[in-house]
């Protein structure tokens, strides 16, 4: 059964509404004779003051900043949009590694293994895709065409072949030659192409686009052979032509690319990718804390996790910094934070517009709130790396790369740097899936779980009503990561995401 309300620190001046209240509904104080009577209706996740809080007063939850009251805010009081506000900036304490403690790595022979795909080089997959590439939309179409050709009985024959997918997307051209975007644009491509995840694939241009397939082979040094092939639609004679030769190309490395068998392999070959998206009142309590406790499991036994969504950490930077490893790798989250606020304003926009109008519904007022509760997906070991969208991720342990926060563009950077399996965590109800990496989707709430039942993989909200503690849950992620990654498909696999999900962060302006 569910808490009347869930108190998370001691020194917290609200609670969250484990129930929906009403008003005259008698919620526990801290000690004897503390105990609020609720003024106002305060929905499931929502939080209720439980003592009086004074204009400019800094709202606490988690035991950390969310926000200040923007008016008077008596005790039993529905504490949201109305009464909470940014207000002005305040200090964190930053204080570089001050909680970095070394790893605690279990003994080899102690660890975990999963059934993985071993390639030629060495590097493991979680999956066994074929890819289509496209440098620009210009060929998005015809990259459709081919893996169009692929669909039904298609693979049939080749059971050990987990699909064609075409990741199309609608940018390379009417942009800079040169510059960030464009960098960040190639770097993108290139690490799908070279993702374990694909066995073998065609880069399709149009021709006469910015992001010409030739210079994105040679900036990013992509070694184009018998598993990595480049075409342009121009210089084959027209989309006709470019989709036969496509299909003609797969058909032949098909036999090939069935010829795989899983084998085991110590989990340390996993790179998780974390996300959240459509987040409540409960992201922060439930699933985030337990994705949390399943990361440090993952890190204890060699394996790597990076947290993304700069924008969904503002505010809450500090508890990564003071677990940095070194000064420059918290100095590198920094400086990520103040170009978000120097981009932001540039742009006309606000931290603060984050969170989304489905979070507010759920609760959460303020993106300060918001990024405490994304935060605690990165568990609590150190912070060992800070990474460019989409770079590569070569580092073991907990490493966060710069994205925004949206969540498919966010996604996309952390599948290029090499995620080879990904867990998302809703509460509102998101679905999404990114091919070639698996995707489980982790709900929040009870409600949530059995609303949406063929999308969502877990029920963390079990930690709400007192059913399970973190750890539990936490331990059966990371059981159900190992299953994932061993062949298990997930919802999003079943319901075929992860094609249309494919979303580079188009950085700059389009001209």
């Amino acid at each position: 059964m569910a808490s009347l309300i869930i108190r998370l620190h001691p020194a917290d001046n609200v609670v969250v509404a484990g129930v929906d209240l009403l008003p005259g509904v008698t919620l526990p104080g801290t000690a004897p004779g503390t105990d609020v009577s609720c003024r106002t209706p305060v929905p499931a996740g929502h939080k209720v003051a439980v003592q009086a809080i004074a204009v400019g007063e800094a709202v606490r939850k988690y035991n950390q900043v969310i926000g200040f009251a923007t008016q008077p805010i008596a005790a039993g009081e529905h504490v949201h949009v109305h009464n909470l506000g940014m207000g002005d900036s305040f200090e964190r304490d930053h204080a570089f590694g001050a909680d970095a403690r070394p790893t605690d790595l279990l003994p080899e022979a102690e660890r975990a293994t999963f059934q993985g795909i071993v390639r030629p080089d060495g590097r493991v997959a979680t999956r066994n895709y074929i890819g289509v590439l496209t440098s620009v939309n210009c060929s998005a179409t015809a990259a459709r065409m081919i893996a169009d050709q692929f669909r039904g009985d298609a693979l049939a024959a080749f059971p050990n072949v987990d699909g064609v997918v075409a990741l199309t997307h609608g940018y390379g051209c009417g942009m800079g030659a040169k510059g960030d975007a464009i960098d960040a644009l190639r770097r993108t491509i290139a690490g799908y192409a070279r993702h374990p995840n694909f066995a073998a694939v065609l880069v399709l241009g149009l021709g006469c686009e910015v992001n010409q397939v030739d210079h994105l082979v040679e900036a990013e040094k992509l070694a184009v052979g018998d598993r990595l092939r480049t075409l342009s639609i121009q210089e084959v004679g027209g989309t006709p032509a470019a989709v036969r030769e496509g299909v003609r190309w797969i058909k032949e490395l098909l036999p090939a690319v069935n010829d795989v068998a899983r084998q085991p392999v110590p989990v340390s070959h996993l790179t998780l990718a974390l996300q959240c998206g459509g987040s409540d009142g409960y992201s922060g309590i439930t699933a985030n804390p337990a994705l949390g406790y399943a990361v440090d499991l993952l890190v204890r036994q060699g394996g790597t996790a990076v947290l993304s969504e700069t924008p969904e950490v503002y505010g809450a930077e500090h508890l990564l910094t003071r677990r940095a490893v070194a000064s420059n790798v918290g100095q590198k989250l920094v400086d990520r934070i103040v170009w978000w606020e120097d981009y932001t304003t540039r742009t006309g926009g606000e931290m603060n517009n984050n969170p989304s109008p489905g979070n507010k519904k759920g609760g959460l007022t303020t993106i300060l709130e918001k990024s405490l509760g994304a935060v605690a997906k990165a568990g609590t070991t150190n912070l060992v790396e800070v990474l460019r969208y989409g770079e590569p991720i070569t580092a073991k342990g907990l490493v966060f790369m710069d994205t925004p926060g949206y969540d498919p563009v966010s996604a996309t950077g952390q599948v290029a740097g090499g995620a080879n399996v990904l867990c998302f965590t809703t509460g509102r109800g998101s679905v999404f899936g990114c091919k070639p990496t698996p995707s489980l989707k982790l709900a929040t709430n009870t409600p949530l779980f059995r609303r949406m039942p063929d999308d969502m993989d877990i029920d963390c909200g079990t930690i709400a009503t007192g059913d399970e503690t973190i750890e539990e849950v936490g331990r059966r992620i990371f059981d159900l990561i190992v299953e994932t990654a061993s062949g298990r498909k997930s919802k999003s696999e079943e319901l075929g995401f992860g094609s249309d999900e494919f979303t580079p962060w188009q950085m700059g302006a389009v001209m």
